[in-house]
């Protein structure tokens, strides 16, 4: 059965942030012990002081934390230049046999031309292609046959180059993603290979982005 500490702890780590804030001693623990109280009753059965649930909280290691921060300190002062894109449109298609054909198509038009933004996310059960605005009327062409799902324009993007470290270093996605929606800034879209990240965002959106990630190369 699990003791008070044991599900305090589990439910600190399966929330979002908060365990960070503590650190940062930007959570009060004995709102967090009350705000936490019908959860950690709810898996043990049973009634439970507030006042039980505050020292197991205080008891909590940041250890994990201290570790995870080190090491992204060091990882941040490596990140590569910042590409930025802007007047983007992001269109998702419904997978096809036919929807194959018509992405190389596309890539047979595009061929070399680097001025234009040009990327394919291939999911499971659909197709995502973040294209610049001056490829929206062959897009629109090529793929009219094929079921549209959601598009959006108005978009930029962010391309960051990521040091070899990456492959090596837990949290980093955490530790960039953790920044814009702490900002309130929606994502819309996630783009990566094995040495770049690009962050589709709302091109209302863009500077205030640029700016948290050029902060982080000062953290």
């Amino acid at each position: 059965m699990k003791t008070i500490q044991e599900t305090v702890e589990t439910i600190i780590k399966h929330t979002p942030f908060i365990e960070e804030a503590m650190h940062e001693k930007l959570i009060n623990v004995s709102s967090l012990a009350r705000a936490i109280k019908p959860e950690v009753e709810q898996i043990l059965g049973k009634n439970v002081n507030t006042g039980a649930i505050m020292m197991s909280i205080n008891r909590l290691s940041p250890a994990n934390i201290l570790r995870v921060k080190k090491n992204i300190k060091s990882f941040s002062l490596n990140l590569g230049d910042f590409i930025v894109r802007s007047d983007l449109y992001d269109y998702t298609f419904k997978n096809s046999s036919g929807l194959y054909k018509q992405i190389s198509l596309l890539f047979g038009k595009i061929g070399a031309n680097r001025e234009s933004f040009f990327t394919v996310s291939q999911g499971i059960f659909e197709t995502n292609i973040v294209i610049s605005s001056n490829l929206k009327k062959e897009v629109e062409k090529i793929f009219l046959k094929e079921t549209l799902i959601s598009s959006m324009d108005k978009l930029a993007s962010i391309t960051i180059k990521l040091p070899k470290t990456n492959l090596e270093q837990s949290g980093i996605y955490y530790f960039i993603l953790k920044q814009l929606a702490w900002a309130n800034i929606p994502v819309q879209e996630i783009i990566s290979t094995t040495h770049e990240m690009t962050l589709v965002v709302k091109e209302k959106n863009i500077n205030q982005t640029f700016s948290i990630l050029i902060d982080l190369k000062k953290v």
